[in-house]
C-alpha cells in the first residue's frame, strides 16, 4: 500500500489518479511530479515498487500539500477576519466571498435549505 504525506493511496486506481487523493495535488501537478519521479502515469498504485514510492516521496518534498497547505489556507482567512476585510465577514457568515449571487444558489456554501412560513398560524374553523 502506498502511503504518500500520511494519505493512503486507493490501491485500484492509475498513479496519475492516486496522487490527486493528496490535499493540493492537481492532475496537472500529478504528472509534473511522476515526469519528475520518473514513473510511468499509466501504472496502478498496487504495481508501485518501494523505489518508485520513495521517488514520488522525494519530488514532494517539494510542494506545499496536504497539513501544510491546509494551515496556510486557514491562516490567510483568519488574517482576512482579523483585520475585518469584506472577505473576512463573509467567510466569518459562511457565504460566498468571492461576488456570486446568494439569493439563489450558494448551497454549498450556504446549506441545505430552510423553508420559511409566514410566522402566523393557521385558525381552526368552528
Amino acid at each position: 500500500m502506498a502511503r504518500i504525506s500520511g494519505i493512503d493511496l486507493p490501491k485500484n486506481k492509475r498513479v496519475e489518479i492516486g496522487l490527486t487523493y493528496v490535499y493540493g495535488i492537481s492532475r496537472a501537478l500529478s504528472n509534473k511530479i511522476l515526469k519528475q519521479a520518473n514513473v510511468d502515469l499509466d501504472t496502478y498504485v498496487k504495481d508501485l515498487t518501494e523505489d518508485e514510492i520513495i521517488r514520488i516521496r522525494e519530488v514532494i518534498k517539494d510542494y506545499r500539500v496536504e497539513g501544510d497547505l491546509r494551515r496556510e489556507v486557514s491562516l490567510n482567512i483568519k488574517r482576512l477576519v482579523d483585520i475585518g476585510a469584506y472577505r473576512g465577514h463573509r467567510h466569518k457568515r459562511g457565504l460566498p466571498a468571492r461576488g456570486q449571487r446568494t439569493r439563489t444558489n450558494a448551497r454549498t456554501k450556504r446549506g441545505k435549505r430552510k423553508t420559511v412560513g409566514s410566522g402566523r398560524k393557521t385558525e381552526e374553523k368552528t
